[in-house]
């Protein structure tokens, strides 16, 4: 397992850049090892992984390679929520991903353990990790405890719905101060299952993390074992010659995406997943927005965690984690455990003694919350191309809904109506301009939907979107609206009062107008061009549909 630069004299000049560093003769014979370190000060699930990326080093170290830690920069979708600073959280995926890959092959890594936590950093680790194709592994930094007030348990989402309630008058600045100083209480990313933690818990799907990654809590010592035990890992995929291609295989992705349904994971995960399998090069034969209806209509929803219910992922952790989920798909007949995974072994031997511990947190497929996914794709005349739900997090009385529309051109528009009481049952919320192009960047909204949520609204108002939502959203709210509004797609030729009709239960939502007046409207359409500079300009005309992932055009 030598390294690029061991034993060979037309390297001499790079060693001595190396000794520079202090590297000894025995280090410089040692495999190197890039971790790939997404620590910061400004990221609550960030500020620890300093600390895990330490423990990392040392079982790199303890496995005979030479570890050196690499930064990545992320973004904290909580803090970048609500202002112009989350136009940037999507289009930071592929600056992650880029400088993953020109940190690894400019130093020659041999192999590399990614260490992140949040939001769009694991997604664009994994974009990386796949154009590398070196042996890598992946290793979170665990989720935060949930705060409690009151005798409850309580959430970030829980402290975006309380604003929204408080906006509403329903309750006082006293008891808005209290929920702020008790909803995060630990570092950790945010305690229910949003985008980081179900992208933390895909990633043990996937087989590219080892058990516990994505539910063993942040401030556990059991978390600095596991990142020791993912960098001796590391270095057996190395001795063996295990890459990522080898383990994300078009298997490996649906056994993601049945997971996915399972658990009821964040809606972005399917912008994710499928940026994956373009990353990959699978076709939409292969992996689409499809292929992740039909797997839904075939897998139970087994967990329903905040924000869909009451229960939070330390919870889910003490009752089996994911590895006893992935074991109840597999001796259901409804996950591929042959699947390879960075431990060297299959995905049924790696769980072969993963047992559930709480049947009421982790339902059997015999007695399940639903007998479908926690996710649904809705299509129809207002999305030909797609549109998703988190449907175990919609009040069953919102499966199906008809209302008239209420239009705005951004979040900020629909903020304005929303908090000043402007939306009555029954409406239907259509923000559009919000998607890649349009944003450009996609932002998350958890502020319209919560909310909406927090005025009491959450049962009778739904929201249609070409954005996105955050995973701690809750309620009809339909996002990723394909094609968007700045692409010529028909949320573009909404009007205020046009009817649109919701059925989650049927997969369809359609814009009621007679269809010689839509093709009128798209005639005269000339969609709008928000101001954009910067990476962000470049961003809109690089990028794709989110119905391809929103990735990147291929040149």
């Amino acid at each position: 397992m030598a390294n690029t630069f061991t034993n060979r004299s037309n390297m001499a000049a790079q060693r001595s850049l190396l000794r520079a560093l202090g590297w000894s003769d025995s280090e410089m014979n040692k495999p190197i090892v890039g971790i790939v370190s997404a620590q910061s000060e400004i990221i609550p699930g960030h500020i620890h992984l300093g600390e895990i990326a330490r423990a990392v080093a040392d079982g790199v170290l303890a496995a005979g390679g030479k570890p050196v830690i690499v930064p990545s920069i992320g973004v904290c979708d909580g803090i970048a929520m609500g202002h112009r600073g989350m136009r940037y959280s999507l289009p930071s995926r592929e600056i992650i991903a880029d400088s993953a890959e020109i940190l690894a092959r400019a130093h020659a890594f041999d192999a590399c353990v990614f260490v992140g936590n949040c939001d769009k950093i694991i997604p664009g680790m994994l974009l990386g990790a796949i154009r590398l194709d070196l042996p890598c592994a992946f290793v979170s930094g665990g989720p935060m405890l949930a705060g409690r007030r009151a005798g409850g348990k309580l959430s970030l989402s829980s402290m975006f719905e309380a604003v929204g309630a408080y906006a509403s008058g329903k309750i006082g600045e006293n008891e808005l101060h209290e929920f702020e100083c008790t909803a995060c209480p630990s570092c950790g990313s945010c305690s229910g299952m949003f985008t980081a933690n179900s992208m933390n818990c895909l990633l043990e799907a996937l087989g590219m993390a080892l058990p516990g990654n994505g539910t063993v809590p942040a401030v556990y010592s059991a978390r600095i074992a596991l990142a020791k035990r993912t960098g001796e890992a590391v270095m057996r995929l190395l001795a063996n010659d295990i890459r990522p291609r080898d383990i994300l295989t078009e298997t490996a992705l649906k056994n993601a995406e049945r997971v996915d349904m399972a658990i009821g994971a964040s809606s972005n995960s399917v912008l994710h997943l499928l940026a994956l399998a373009s990353e990959l090069g699978f076709s939409k034969e292969q992996i689409s927005v499809d292929t992740m209806n039909e797997i839904s209509a075939q897998t139970p929803n087994l967990c329903r965690l905040a924000p869909a219910g009451e229960r939070y992922i330390e919870e889910l952790d003490e009752a089996g984690g994911i590895s006893a989920v992935i074991r109840t798909l597999i001796d259901a007949d409804l996950f591929d455990g042959s699947a390879l995974t960075v431990a060297g072994v299959t995905q049924d031997q790696l769980t072969a003694t993963a047992r559930v511990k709480d049947p009421e947190l982790i339902r059997p497929v015999s007695d399940p919350y639903s007998p479908y996914g926690g996710l649904a794709i809705l299509k129809g005349n207002l999305a030909k191309e797609g549109s998703v739900v988190k449907k175990s997090a919609v009040d069953p009385k919102m499966y199906r809904h008809s209302g008239p529309a209420r239009v705005f051109d951004s979040e900020e528009e629909a903020m304005e109506a929303i908090t000043s009481n402007r939306i009555r049952p029954g409406d239907v919320v259509v923000i559009r301009y919000e998607g890649p192009k349009g944003g450009p960047g996609m932002r998350e909204m958890l502020s319209p939907t919560s909310s909406i949520v927090g005025a009491g609204l959450g049962d009778t108002v739904a929201l249609v979107t070409d954005g996105r939502f955050s995973g701690a959203t809750r309620g009809a709210a339909i996002g990723h609206v394909c094609p968007e509004a700045a692409a010529g797609g028909v949320i573009g030729i909404v009007e205020e009062g046009d009817t649109i009709e919701i059925d989650i239960e049927k997969g369809e939502i359609n814009l009621r107008v007679p269809q010689n007046e839509i093709d009128r409207r798209l005639k005269a359409f000339v969609p709008k061009e928000k101001p954009a500079e910067g990476y962000l300009r470049r961003y809109r005309a690089l990028v794709t549909s989110a119905s391809d992932g929103a990735v990147f055009r291929k040149f």
